[in-house]
């Protein structure tokens, strides 16, 4: 016997069409639960040190600044807003520019007197190259880093110039202060440097272009920052610590710190 088709009677038609409501609600609530515990993309560094287009130069670097460590412990990720201190020839910053993406943003900062003194054209020739397209070259002292309207970064880059600001003019305490403000809550500074022998602080800055590592602790942290991990990646307990590190014999004894801003 063939079956009918009848239209639904009011009280089956309100059941389907609550079923249906019922069935698209649980599906956004799986929708939006699968987009916030969606884990963050995790960042082609290997692949980024082993641009091709990257300099021989900057590969020679590479062999003692240990950039895929460097970059894995910085975390930094596409689309970030990103300030590199001290920026000099953009060794760093170029990597932070691969990282970030064409939707991200790398200010990378100077001084006039240091760029007039060593760095010369060295940026300005980098800064032709396609990566470094999303860098913006800031020329301010450091203890005044960034114009007023530069703010609500990810991430800060501090490296290996920590201690230049230990016999240059600048005052420390500010350039901390003005740091910790440009950062978004949350947001981290890494910070790696020389490793001074205990006792030394900051009177070796100039002649071994080293610190002690807890006095910048110190100064840091008392800006607001909190460490959150240390890096060992650049140890080298044979140095002794006692030499510039220009001409040291052994490798040099690096210290590594991530900071971040509480939320």
């Amino acid at each position: 016997m063939a079956r009918r088709w009848r239209s639904p009677t009011p009280t089956r038609r309100r059941c389907g069409e609550n079923m249906v409501k019922r069935a698209f609600i649980a599906l956004m609530l799986i929708m939006v639960a699968a987009a916030v515990s969606r884990p963050a993309f995790a960042q082609d560094y290997g692949a980024i040190v082993a641009a091709p287009d990257r300099s021989d130069a900057d590969r020679t670097t590479d062999k003692r600044r240990d950039p895929l460590k460097l970059l894995n412990f910085i975390g930094v990720k596409e689309g970030m807003k990103v300030l590199d201190m001290e920026a000099g020839a953009g060794y760093t910053t170029e990597l932070l520019a691969r990282a970030v993406g064409p939707n991200g943003l790398v200010y990378a900062q100077d001084s006039a007197e240091v760029i007039e003194r060593q760095v010369k054209d060295k940026f300005d020739l980098r800064a032709r190259k396609p990566a470094m397209k999303g860098v913006i070259h800031v020329i301010r002292n450091y203890d005044d880093p960034l114009p007023p309207d530069a703010r609500n970064f990810d991430l800060i880059t501090f490296f290996f110039a920590y201690h230049d600001m230990t016999y240059m003019q600048v005052d420390r305490a500010q350039m901390n202060r003005k740091l910790f403000a440009a950062l978004k809550p949350g947001g981290y500074l890494v910070i790696a440097d020389h490793s001074a022998k205990a006792g030394d602080g900051t009177a070796v800055g100039k002649t071994f272009h080293r610190i002690e590592e807890s006095v910048l602790r110190k100064e840091v942290e008392a800006a607001g920052f909190k460490l959150v991990a240390e890096g060992d990646f650049l140890r080298h307990p044979e140095d002794t610590r006692d030499v510039i590190v220009f001409r040291a014999p052994t490798p040099i004894d690096e210290f590594v710190l991530k900071y971040q801003k509480p939320q």
